[in-house]
């Protein structure tokens, strides 16, 4: 039985991870945080990126 997806953000809490959004725009850091809607924070140096669950296509490590 595979993870739930809140499951594996959970553990990828922390991680750098690459993000691919449905218009193909691709967004690099460490996954800072999220919610139960999926909605992620990217922290990349000083910038912080907030992303809409809805927009996003996948999350790698």
């Amino acid at each position: 039985m595979t993870d739930r997806p809140l499951d594996v953000l959970e553990e990828t809490l922390g991680s750098e991870v690459s993000v691919t959004l449905k218009g193909g725009e691709v967004y690099d850091g460490e996954l800072a945080g999220y919610d139960q809607h999926m909605n992620l924070v990217l922290e990349e140096g000083d910038n912080v990126t907030i992303i809409r669950g809805d927009n996003v296509v996948s999350i790698e490590p």
